[in-house]
């Protein structure tokens, strides 16, 4: 079966949903801030029963796809979880090419206009070694505004069976990224907003905020030329280096990551534990 693009378009999937080689994933996700400084997490699986693309299963990263005995929530599970819940989707080796999409910045406003927790599952999957894997541009929430149809049947495929090899190269620890603070061929990128990078970020970041790389008002990607600007004014193009994208929980640096392949830059890792395992430890430095 011939590659499909990392990112595709809404009209593509439309033309694509009697495929039966397509498996469309939904991975709404909800992360919401609380008075107390936390984060409220929970499953879209009810937003998914509400109405979702026909024929798109829904994938659970919050419980089924994440370690849950982890201290920090959303870190990579082990390869045999991951495999025997998405194998469990209909994902796998066979003859067929994965869609991911999530309704989430459908609810939480224009200003956070990116498909992470897609990106997120995307990245998990190609980490895992499938290649044929895309998000699609403007989530949902573009697929509604097109007033394309939605459905409330769940969608279902034959279980699959997975063998792809996992890929380190996409994946840095806490201690990988220790080694990289002095190693001018990395670049290190903090995915969140400005003013959550000004309040605190792992010394010799720089910031390509998610939230900047789509059009609020069409809840698509600009343009790869727009997109360019935003990475070369941090080097993270420059072929000769490695570049790491980290953010809160490894969720907004996996949107990061897609871009910058998208662009050409693959010596890319996401640093999976981010800030949430790097101020957990003191004896750490942070630049603010």
């Amino acid at each position: 079966m011939s590659k499909i693009p990392l990112i595709v378009s809404t009209e593509w999937l439309a033309g694509k949903l009697d495929d039966p080689n397509l498996r469309l994933l939904d991975a709404t996700t909800y992360l919401k801030p609380t008075e107390d400084g936390g984060a409220e997490l929970s499953s879209g699986k009810e937003t998914y029963e509400k109405g979702h693309i026909p024929g798109a299963v829904y994938a659970d990263l919050l419980n089924e796809l994440s370690d849950k005995d982890a201290p920090i929530r959303f870190t990579v599970p082990s390869r045999e979880q991951f495999v025997e819940k998405i194998t469990e989707l209909g994902v796998g080796d066979q003859d067929t090419y994965v869609v991911v999409y999530d309704q989430t910045y459908a609810t939480v406003g224009s200003s956070d206009v990116a498909s992470d927790w897609a990106s997120r599952l995307a990245w998990q999957l190609r980490y895992e070694g499938l290649d044929n894997v895309a998000v699609l541009d403007g989530g949902f929430a573009k697929w509604v505004d097109e007033g394309r149809e939605v459905s409330t049947e769940a969608g279902s495929y034959p279980k699959a069976t997975f063998t792809g090899e996992r890929r380190p190269e996409l994946f840095v620890t806490k201690e990988d990224v220790k080694a990289a603070l002095d190693d001018e061929n990395v670049i290190l990128i903090n995915s969140l907003t400005e003013e959550a990078f000004n309040s605190g970020r792992i010394p010799g970041s720089c910031n390509v905020p998610f939230v900047n790389h789509s059009n609020p008002q069409s809840k698509e990607l600009y343009n790869d030329e727009k997109l360019k600007e935003a990475f070369e004014k941090v080097g993270a193009l420059d072929p000769n280096k490695k570049v790491i994208t980290y953010c809160g929980g490894g969720i907004a640096a996996t949107w990061n990551a897609l871009l910058l392949n998208k662009l050409g830059q693959h010596n890319v890792a996401v640093y999976d534990g981010s800030m949430s395992e790097w101020t957990a430890d003191s004896s750490l430095p942070l630049e603010k």
